[in-house]
């Protein structure tokens, strides 16, 4: 079993008795205040989320506030989706569903992230981390850059707007 998979599913494991189903209301519009609601997944309910039948560039970021690497790309990522309206941005937070309030909200507000967050809850990381990438070895962050044709991981920090404009150029461009 790889390490961090290990790691991930243990930071999981003591609050997985409370997973959403499917029927979960759908997190609040881009451009929100910190006062938002934020919907707690369980990987069932997220995965339709992970597909699109349209050409729009849909970026899916998996991250965690305690993930130095992931604070430091949430602002590039946030940029490119105010600059171009045609993709749409889904923020995964791995943080802990009772942080919501006391942390996670304070920390968006404070860093200014007005993307659509959502938190995943769900220990069965042995299992979805597959589903997502196989070779995803479960490391934070890592993002996922799609349309319905074409898609692509990273598993690695966007340094700069550039470095993620490219990825999203590769998607838009292939044939």
């Amino acid at each position: 079993m790889r390490l961090h998979t290990i790691l991930l599913s243990l930071l999981f494991m003591p609050f997985s008795y409370a997973q959403v189903s499917s029927s979960t209301s759908p997190p609040k519009l881009k451009g929100q205040e910190a006062s938002r609601e934020i919907a707690i997944y369980d990987f069932d309910a997220l995965e339709p989320l992970l597909h699109t039948d349209s050409d729009k560039i849909h970026i899916v970021n998996f991250w965690a506030m305690w993930c130095a690497p992931c604070v430091k790309e949430l602002p590039i990522i946030q940029e490119y989706e105010k600059n171009d309206p045609n993709v749409e941005v889904l923020l995964v937070s791995l943080d802990f569903p009772e942080n919501i309030e006391t942390k996670l909200k304070p920390f968006l507000k404070k860093k200014g992230i007005t993307s659509k967050v959502i938190l995943l809850d769900d220990p069965g990381a042995n299992s979805w981390i597959d589903k997502i990438d196989p070779n995803w070895s479960g490391a934070i962050p890592f993002t996922i850059v799609f349309n319905h044709r074409h898609r692509s991981y990273h598993e690695r920090v966007f340094e700069n707007i550039e470095d993620l404009k490219s990825e999203i150029n590769k998607i838009r461009n292939k044939k």
